[in-house]
């Protein structure tokens, strides 16, 4: 993991003891929602409101430090993975997400088949599936 404080920095960021646990929670536990990223941090400095770590997500996303991912019917997910062009693999029965790298390579991997006129820059990809553990369970 790359020092936050200088991640903060290089972007313009007022550094904070609330943005660095934030950053060191998402490198951390990738795929967190945002709950889990709270409890984290509380583990690490004790007392954060929810308000201020949906605030430190919301910065750290607009800066392009975290990513956030929204996966379909579920709340949305953190990860520090970021400046590469990757997808996911989500479990249907018990929302497991894992990285999987893009087969193409470069952004956008797709092509829409009608742009509108867009200047299209990314897709965003997620497979579903059923993960082995689950697959086991069964």
């Amino acid at each position: 993991m790359h020092d936050p404080s200088h991640q903060l920095r290089q972007n313009g960021v007022a550094v904070t003891a609330q943005r660095i646990a934030v950053i060191k929670a998402v490198s951390c536990h990738q795929h967190s929602t945002a709950d889990q990223i709270a409890a984290s941090v509380r583990e690490t400095i004790g007392t954060i409101s929810k308000q201020a770590v949906y605030d430190s997500l919301a910065l750290l996303t607009d800066k392009g430090l975290i990513r956030r991912i929204q996966p379909s019917g579920s709340p949305a997910l953190f990860e520090g993975r970021v400046g590469d062009n990757h997808h996911h693999l989500i479990c249907r029965r018990c929302a497991a997400t894992v990285d999987v790298d893009c087969a193409i390579g470069e952004a956008p991997c797709l092509h829409a088949a009608e742009d509108h006129g867009f200047k299209i820059d990314e897709a965003e990809v997620i497979y579903w599936g059923v993960c082995p553990d689950c697959q086991a369970a069964e």
